[in-house]
């Protein structure tokens, strides 16, 4: 199980650098402004990897090719939850700038 655990972790932060990669056409490394602190190629990493380790602990997969699906799969949707997030986060503040003028 511990070898699941490892692969998915590696799989989902793949992805997910990928995916950054993907977008930004770059790697944007973490940076600190004065009220904010961007973490760059890791917050998809990050996001990316947890999301495969829990399919993997929800899924409990029965081999290895299992393993690497959900783990793929939990990457894309990784990225693809945030992506959704920023989306509607834009929505939300050009939808409060029209509001205020």
């Amino acid at each position: 199980m511990l070898v699941n655990i490892i692969f998915s972790l590696l799989i989902g932060g793949t992805v997910g650098i990928l995916g950054h990669v993907r977008k930004h056409g770059k790697i944007i490394m973490p940076r600190r402004t004065k009220k904010f602190l961007y973490l760059g190629f890791l917050e998809e990493m990050l996001l990316g990897a947890i999301a495969a380790l829990l399919l993997v602990f929800y899924t409990a997969p029965n081999s290895f090719i299992e393993n690497i699906f959900f783990s793929l799969i939990a990457g894309i949707l990784g990225d693809a939850a945030l992506t959704s997030y920023k989306i509607i986060r834009q929505h939300n503040e050009e939808k409060a700038k029209s509001n205020n003028q």
